[in-house]
Protein backbone atom coordinates (compact mmCIF):
# COMPACT_ATOMS: atom_id res chain seq x y z
CA UNK A 1 0.00 0.00 0.00
CA UNK A 2 2.95 2.00 0.78
CA UNK A 3 4.27 1.89 -2.84
CA UNK A 4 1.19 2.83 -4.04
CA UNK A 5 0.65 5.86 -2.22
CA UNK A 6 4.32 6.84 -3.04
CA UNK A 7 3.47 6.38 -6.87
CA UNK A 8 0.50 8.88 -6.34
CA UNK A 9 2.72 11.53 -5.18
CA UNK A 10 5.09 11.24 -7.18
CA UNK A 11 2.35 11.22 -10.04
CA UNK A 12 1.17 14.58 -8.20
CA UNK A 13 4.73 16.16 -8.21
CA UNK A 14 4.44 15.36 -11.71
CA UNK A 15 1.62 17.11 -11.81
CA UNK A 16 2.76 20.41 -10.26
CA UNK A 17 6.18 20.23 -12.27
CA UNK A 18 3.70 20.75 -15.30
CA UNK A 19 1.60 23.44 -13.94
CA UNK A 20 5.02 25.15 -13.52
CA UNK A 21 6.52 24.38 -16.96
CA UNK A 22 3.64 25.88 -18.07
CA UNK A 23 3.45 29.14 -16.39
CA UNK A 24 6.96 29.05 -17.33
CA UNK A 25 5.90 29.08 -21.38
CA UNK A 26 2.97 31.26 -20.45
CA UNK A 27 5.16 34.05 -18.90
CA UNK A 28 7.67 33.67 -21.56
CA UNK A 29 4.50 35.29 -23.84
CA UNK A 30 4.12 38.03 -22.07
CA UNK A 31 6.51 41.05 -23.27
CA UNK A 32 8.32 42.70 -21.10
CA UNK A 33 8.92 46.19 -23.04
CA UNK A 34 11.94 44.48 -24.91
CA UNK A 35 12.37 42.28 -27.72
CA UNK A 36 12.80 38.25 -27.24
CA UNK A 37 12.31 35.62 -29.37
CA UNK A 38 10.34 34.05 -26.59
CA UNK A 39 7.34 36.37 -27.31
CA UNK A 40 7.14 34.02 -30.99
CA UNK A 41 6.70 30.62 -29.05
CA UNK A 42 3.27 28.96 -29.94
CA UNK A 43 3.16 30.65 -33.17
CA UNK A 44 3.00 27.63 -35.96
CA UNK A 45 2.80 28.64 -39.66
CA UNK A 46 1.87 26.33 -42.67
CA UNK A 47 5.00 24.66 -44.21
CA UNK A 48 4.18 22.55 -47.09
CA UNK A 49 0.52 21.79 -45.50
CA UNK A 50 2.10 20.98 -42.45
CA UNK A 51 1.77 23.21 -39.12
CA UNK A 52 5.50 23.88 -37.79
CA UNK A 53 6.50 26.16 -35.36
CA UNK A 54 7.95 29.53 -36.61
CA UNK A 55 11.43 28.60 -34.52
CA UNK A 56 12.07 25.65 -36.87
CA UNK A 57 11.34 27.64 -40.38
CA UNK A 58 13.69 30.59 -40.03
CA UNK A 59 16.28 32.24 -38.14
CA UNK A 60 14.89 34.28 -34.93
CA UNK A 61 17.51 36.85 -33.07
CA UNK A 62 17.06 40.20 -31.73
CA UNK A 63 19.34 42.69 -33.35
CA UNK A 64 18.40 45.36 -30.61
CA UNK A 65 16.70 45.67 -27.52
CA UNK A 66 13.26 47.20 -29.65
CA UNK A 67 13.42 44.60 -32.73
CA UNK A 68 12.88 40.63 -33.74
CA UNK A 69 14.59 39.58 -36.56
CA UNK A 70 13.09 36.56 -38.59
CA UNK A 71 15.09 35.10 -41.27
CA UNK A 72 13.44 32.24 -42.91
CA UNK A 73 15.94 29.31 -44.73
CA UNK A 74 13.61 29.99 -48.16
CA UNK A 75 12.62 32.71 -49.23
CA UNK A 76 9.17 31.68 -50.27
CA UNK A 77 7.97 31.71 -46.69
CA UNK A 78 7.91 35.28 -45.34
CA UNK A 79 4.54 35.74 -46.30
CA UNK A 80 3.28 32.94 -44.47
CA UNK A 81 5.52 34.05 -42.05
CA UNK A 82 3.73 37.69 -41.89
CA UNK A 83 0.23 35.88 -41.97
CA UNK A 84 1.22 33.74 -39.22
CA UNK A 85 2.41 37.39 -37.16
CA UNK A 86 -0.94 38.68 -37.67
CA UNK A 87 -2.92 35.97 -37.06
CA UNK A 88 -1.23 35.59 -33.07
CA UNK A 89 -2.25 38.68 -32.60
CA UNK A 90 0.63 39.89 -30.58
CA UNK A 91 -0.10 43.62 -31.37
CA UNK A 92 3.23 43.76 -33.73
CA UNK A 93 2.82 44.72 -37.32
CA UNK A 94 5.74 43.05 -38.95
CA UNK A 95 7.88 44.44 -41.80
CA UNK A 96 8.62 42.35 -44.83
CA UNK A 97 11.55 43.61 -46.40
CA UNK A 98 11.85 40.43 -48.76
CA UNK A 99 14.95 38.94 -46.79
CA UNK A 100 13.93 39.12 -43.51
CA UNK A 101 10.66 40.00 -41.20
CA UNK A 102 11.12 42.47 -38.31
CA UNK A 103 8.97 42.73 -35.69
CA UNK A 104 9.28 46.56 -34.29
CA UNK A 105 8.58 46.54 -30.55
CA UNK A 106 6.80 49.59 -29.48
CA UNK A 107 7.77 50.96 -25.91
CA UNK A 108 4.91 50.04 -23.31
CA UNK A 109 2.50 53.01 -21.53
CA UNK A 110 2.23 52.49 -17.92
CA UNK A 111 -1.26 51.33 -18.41
CA UNK A 112 -0.02 48.28 -20.57
CA UNK A 113 2.60 47.62 -18.26
CA UNK A 114 -0.25 47.33 -15.37
CA UNK A 115 -2.54 45.11 -18.33
CA UNK A 116 0.57 42.41 -18.71
CA UNK A 117 1.43 42.21 -14.73
CA UNK A 118 -2.46 41.21 -14.66
CA UNK A 119 -2.05 38.93 -17.26
CA UNK A 120 1.36 37.62 -15.72
CA UNK A 121 -0.82 36.98 -12.26
CA UNK A 122 -3.85 35.49 -13.92
CA UNK A 123 -1.45 32.74 -15.35
CA UNK A 124 -0.23 32.36 -12.22
CA UNK A 125 -3.28 32.26 -10.15
CA UNK A 126 -4.71 29.65 -13.20
CA UNK A 127 -1.37 27.14 -12.06
CA UNK A 128 -1.98 27.80 -7.91
CA UNK A 129 -5.47 26.50 -8.97
CA UNK A 130 -4.11 23.32 -10.72
CA UNK A 131 -1.90 22.47 -7.84
CA UNK A 132 -4.37 23.10 -5.65
CA UNK A 133 -6.72 20.83 -7.38
CA UNK A 134 -3.88 18.16 -6.97
CA UNK A 135 -3.64 18.06 -3.80
CA UNK A 136 -7.56 17.94 -3.29
CA UNK A 137 -6.93 14.86 -5.17
CA UNK A 138 -4.24 13.27 -3.09
CA UNK A 139 -5.77 14.05 -0.18
CA UNK A 140 -8.81 12.77 -1.27
CA UNK A 141 -6.45 9.98 -2.07
CA UNK A 142 -4.76 9.12 1.27
CA UNK A 143 -7.79 10.03 3.58
CA UNK A 144 -9.27 6.84 1.65
CA UNK A 145 -5.94 4.62 1.95
CA UNK A 146 -6.47 5.56 5.97
CA UNK A 147 -9.71 4.43 5.69
CA UNK A 148 -8.78 1.04 4.11
CA UNK A 149 -6.34 0.42 6.74
CA UNK A 150 -3.14 2.33 6.36
CA UNK A 151 -2.11 3.77 9.83
CA UNK A 152 -3.51 7.05 10.51
CA UNK A 153 -0.62 8.51 12.15
CA UNK A 154 1.25 7.66 8.63
CA UNK A 155 -1.03 8.90 6.78
CA UNK A 156 -0.50 12.07 8.32
CA UNK A 157 2.70 12.47 7.43
CA UNK A 158 1.80 11.54 4.07
CA UNK A 159 -0.18 14.40 4.54
CA UNK A 160 2.10 17.06 5.82
CA UNK A 161 4.99 15.78 3.12
CA UNK A 162 2.41 16.74 0.08
CA UNK A 163 1.30 19.88 2.69
CA UNK A 164 5.32 21.21 2.14
CA UNK A 165 5.48 20.29 -1.78
CA UNK A 166 2.53 22.16 -1.82
CA UNK A 167 4.15 25.34 -0.28
CA UNK A 168 7.38 24.79 -2.27
CA UNK A 169 5.62 25.08 -5.83
CA UNK A 170 3.48 27.85 -4.38
CA UNK A 171 6.67 29.62 -3.01
CA UNK A 172 8.18 28.96 -6.91
CA UNK A 173 5.02 30.23 -8.39
CA UNK A 174 5.59 33.78 -6.31
CA UNK A 175 9.14 34.02 -6.64
CA UNK A 176 8.60 33.63 -10.54
CA UNK A 177 5.47 36.64 -10.11
CA UNK A 178 7.64 38.64 -8.52
CA UNK A 179 9.96 38.66 -10.82
CA UNK A 180 8.10 38.84 -14.28
CA UNK A 181 6.59 41.87 -12.47
CA UNK A 182 9.63 43.96 -11.93
CA UNK A 183 10.87 42.47 -15.32
CA UNK A 184 7.65 44.40 -16.96
CA UNK A 185 7.37 47.48 -14.68
CA UNK A 186 11.19 48.15 -14.95
CA UNK A 187 11.95 50.77 -18.13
Amino acid sequence: MIEEINSQIEHVKESFDKSIEHLIFELNKIRAGKASPNMLSGILLDYYGTMTPLHQVANISTPDARTISIQPWEKKMLASIEKAIFEANLGITPMNDGETVRLIIPPMSEERRVAMVKQAKQSAEESRVSIRSARNKIMDFLKKKVKEGFPEDAGKRKEEEVQKLIESYMIKIDKMIESKEKDIMTI
